[in-house]
């Protein structure tokens, strides 16, 4: 299984509240018309004393790479992008394959 991992930054003009709201209440709309998307999972950057690098990491499963170069390929990944633009400062990231390592030794 292939995974996109993101590292976002929300733009700087917006409260911690409207980034959320962008994010986690209408960015997964988008997301789900991805075509193979396998799963997707939201990790917002916690309050914190100082500001964080990043405001966030999004991962996002897929069966292949192929299948990745379609889903972002198409008009859903456009549509995507777009809404991505009234949020984000910035986007990085890269693929990845998850790989489990034990806590314990010998499990």
């Amino acid at each position: 299984m292939i995974k996109v991992v993101a590292v976002i930054k929300a733009k700087p003009e917006l409260t911690r509240e409207e980034f959320l709201h962008f994010w986690n209440a209408e960015h997964p709309d988008y997301v789900r018309k991805l075509p193979g998307i396998i799963r997707y999972r939201q990790n917002p950057a916690i309050e914190h004393r100082k500001p964080w690098p990043y405001s966030g990491m999004a991962e996002l499963w897929f069966a292949s790479v192929e299948d990745v170069k379609v889903a972002y390929a198409g008009p859903e990944g456009k549509e995507l992008f777009d809404h991505e633009h009234h949020f984000l400062e910035s986007v990085e990231w890269f693929l990845a394959e998850e790989i489990d390592v034990p806590l314990t030794a010998g499990a």
